[in-house]
C-alpha cells in the first residue's frame, strides 16, 4: 500500500508543473488532460503551464569581474572626493558669510571709523565712503549667505 501511495505521489508531482485542459468530446464525455484536445474541439484551460525557466545568467570571467570591481571602486572614490569638496566649499561659504556679516556690523556702528593707509597713517572714513562699503558688504552677504 505504501509503495502504491509513493508511486501515485511521484506521478502527480511530475505533472504538477503541466497545464490542465478540460474538454467535452462529441459523445458528451468530459476529458481532463495536460495535452491539448484534438483539432476542432473547444477546451477550457484550468491551469496553465508555468513559464519556462529563464536561462541562467552567463558566468563572467575573472577579468570582467575584476574590471567591474575596479570601476565600482573608482566611482566610489570619485563620489567621496566630490562629497569632501562640497563640504569644504560649504565651510568656506559659511566662513565668508560670517566675515561679511561681521564687517557690515562694524560699518553700521555709531562713531567714526578709521583705517590705516599704505604709509601707516590713520585715515578716517567719510560718510559716502562708509555707505559704499556698507553696500559692498551687503552684496557680499547676498553672495555668501544663502
Amino acid at each position: 500500500m505504501k509503495k502504491i501511495l509513493f508511486v501515485f505521489l511521484i506521478m502527480t508531482a511530475a505533472n504538477a508543473g503541466a497545464g490542465l485542459n478540460k474538454w467535452v468530446d462529441s459523445s458528451g464525455k468530459v476529458h481532463y488532460s495536460d495535452q491539448p484536445p484534438p483539432a476542432g474541439i473547444e477546451a477550457t484551460t484550468l491551469r496553465s503551464a508555468p513559464p519556462p525557466a529563464s536561462a541562467p545568467a552567463p558566468v563572467k570571467s575573472l577579468a570582467e569581474r575584476e574590471a567591474e570591481l575596479k570601476k565600482a571602486r573608482q566611482s566610489k572614490t570619485e563620489a567621496d572626493e566630490r562629497a569632501v569638496e562640497q563640504q569644504s566649499n560649504a565651510e568656506i561659504e559659511k566662513a565668508n558669510c560670517a566675515a561679511a556679516q561681521q564687517y557690515l556690523r562694524s560699518l553700521q556702528q555709531e562713531g567714526r571709523m578709521l583705517e590705516y593707509d599704505e604709509k601707516g597713517e590713520r585715515r578716517y572714513l567719510g560718510d559716502d565712503e562708509r555707505q559704499q562699503r556698507v553696500n559692498k558688504a551687503q552684496a557680499e552677504i547676498g553672495k555668501w549667505c544663502k
